[in-house]
């Protein structure tokens, strides 16, 4: 027989909402090589930015109903898997060249907070919510994406091996992607490495998928929000990044940071990663009580929202560095 559990409502955990802009448009990310040309290097950088970030601004305007938009800026700093410089050296100047092309950046954010915010381990928690898309005739011969750190938009192709007595050998097949439109385009991820000790390092593309999701508003632990902007009321900005907040809010009147859509104008290098952040949001089971909250505010706002939450994102590539 089958035992009835009671539970207080008090004692579940409310997801909190969080504010929405219609539009958080990305204006780039920096890395330590990206430093190392100089300010010239990220001058050009916005200059190829800002027509791009113009037709997004009045691409919005589309899904508003005619309604004013709200659009916020934010742009992503590389202090995961180098640390280079100071805060009180780059942000000026980061800030200094936006300002130059005519751009104003909202928000600034430290890549290592898409690892822990805070005591909050949101890689390994997004990570935790993945859920393998299941494959016609898989008899699990290879292990789990939890196990691995590895997973795929579709079936892997099986691993050769050597024939047992009186059997032939494994032949080999095409991986295949699930879904695929006549011909498939297979991506196999890693999400993590680890060393010696254990410890994990999350990849490029893990932590670009937890930003996507910290951008759309939908990232919860335990019902509260996670990476939510500080402002900046310092004087100066510090000299060692771990006193930096992992998201800053840097221009007082800006929009709220979260939206229902992003955009994200980018070098085209960054395509495979992106590539990469669909797939895994693909499979990520996002907390259901956030999802309903945007549907419910852009509802209200009329404002056109697609239910898939990779649908939601957009990018521009450009070429010419």
């Amino acid at each position: 027989m089958k035992e009835s559990v009671f539970q207080e409502t008090t004692s579940r955990p409310r997801t909190q909402a969080v504010p929405l802009s219609h539009l958080s448009l990305e204006l780039g990310h920096l890395y330590r090589e990206d430093l190392g040309a100089g300010p010239e290097h990220l001058r050009r950088h916005f200059e190829r930015v800002r027509p791009w970030a113009e037709a997004a601004r009045a691409a919005v305007t589309v899904t508003t109903a005619g309604n004013s938009p709200r659009i916020s800026t934010c742009f992503l700093i590389d202090d995961y898997f180098t640390r280079f410089s100071t805060p009180a050296e780059v942000v000026p100047m980061l800030l200094e060249e936006a300002d130059r092309a005519g751009l104003v950046v909202d928000y600034l954010a430290r890549e290592s907070g898409c690892a822990v915010a805070g005591r909050v381990p949101v890689a390994e928690a997004v990570a935790g919510r993945i859920v393998e898309e299941p494959l016609p005739g898989s008899y699990g011969v290879r292990p789990p994406t939890a196990q691995t750190g590895w997973l795929a938009n579709g079936e892997r192709s099986p691993v050769v091996r050597a024939p047992q007595a009186m059997k032939r050998a494994t032949a080999w097949q095409p991986p295949k992607e699930n879904a695929a439109r006549r011909h498939s385009v297979f991506l196999d991820i890693e999400l993590w490495d680890g060393g010696p000790d254990g410890h994990r390092t999350w990849s490029c593309s893990l932590l670009a998928a937890v930003w996507q999701l910290a951008r759309l508003g939908l990232l919860r632990n335990k019902g509260e929000p996670v990476l939510v902007p500080r402002p900046h009321t310092a004087p100066a900005f510090p000299e060692d990044w771990d006193d930096l907040p992992p998201l800053l809010r840097l221009n007082p009147r800006a929009d709220p940071f979260a939206a229902y859509r992003t955009c994200s104008v980018l070098p085209s290098r960054f395509l495979p990663v992106e590539h990469a952040v669909r797939v895994i949001l693909d499979q990520v089971e996002v907390d259901p009580a956030a999802l309903d909250q945007a549907a419910e505010r852009s509802a209200r706002e009329n404002a056109s929202v697609p239910d898939s939450v990779t649908d939601r994102i957009s990018y521009v590539f450009y070429v010419g560095e």
